[in-house]
C-alpha cells in the first residue's frame, strides 16, 4: 500500500498497476522502470518527480498534476496530458515514446522534447513558445492554432506546420526541413 504523501521516495520495478494511486501525492520522487499502464492516475499530484524507463500506456490522467516533472526513457504512447491539472503543469521528455500523446490546450512553454518518437501527436492550440525539438520525430503530428514563437525545430524530423494557421515568430528551422512548412503547397522540393 502507498501512503497518501510520499517524499523523497524513489520506487523501482513497482507495477502501479495493480496498486491505487488515484488521489495520492509524490513529492520529489523517483520512478525507475516502473509499470503504470492501466493505472488510474486521477487527482494524483506528482511534483518534481522523475520517471525513467516506465511504462504509461493506457494511464487514466483525469485531473493528473505534473508539476517540474521529467521522463526519460518512458512509454506515453496516446497518453493524455491535455485532461491532466493545468496549474504549475511543467514537464520535460527526453528518449521518450510519445506517439499519438495528446497535449491540446496545455501551457507547455520552454518545454524541452529530446530524441524523442512524437508520431501523430496532437498539439492543436497548445502553447509551445520556446521550447525545443531536439533530434525528435514528429511524423504526422498536428499543431493548429499554436503558439509556436521561437520554438527551435532545428533537428526535429517529419513535421508538417501551415504557418498561416499558427504564430510563429522567431522560430528556427534549419534550411534542409523548410519543406515540412510548405507542403499544403505541393511543391516539389529538392
Amino acid at each position: 500500500m502507498i501512503e497518501k504523501l510520499n517524499s523523497n521516495k524513489t520506487f523501482t520495478q513497482i507495477d502501479f498497476g495493480k496498486i491505487p494511486v488515484a488521489g495520492i501525492e509524490f513529492d520529489d520522487c523517483e520512478f525507475i522502470n516502473c509499470n503504470f499502464s492501466n493505472s488510474k492516475l486521477n487527482d494524483t499530484d506528482f511534483l518534481n518527480c522523475r520517471f525513467v524507463n516506465c511504462n504509461f500506456m493506457m494511464a487514466k490522467t483525469v485531473n493528473t498534476g505534473l508539476k517540474d516533472v521529467t521522463f526519460k526513457g518512458c512509454k506515453l504512447m496516446g497518453f493524455d496530458f491535455s485532461i491532466c491539472n493545468d496549474f504549475l503543469f511543467q514537464v520535460e521528455f527526453e528518449h521518450c515514446q510519445l506517439d499519438y500523446a495528446l497535449f491540446s490546450k496545455k501551457k507547455m512553454k520552454k518545454t524541452r522534447f529530446a530524441n524523442c518518437s512524437i508520431k501523430e501527436a496532437d498539439f492543436s492550440e497548445t502553447n509551445l513558445s520556446e521550447a525545443k525539438f531536439d533530434n525528435s520525430d514528429l511524423s504526422g503530428s498536428l499543431f493548429q492554432h499554436c503558439n509556436l514563437e521561437k520554438t527551435d525545430f532545428r533537428t526535429a524530423i517529419n513535421f508538417t506546420i501551415d504557418p498561416e494557421n499558427n504564430r510563429m515568430k522567431g522560430a528556427r528551422f534549419s534550411a534542409y526541413s523548410l519543406a515540412g512548412l510548405l507542403s499544403k503547397y505541393g511543391l516539389n522540393i529538392e
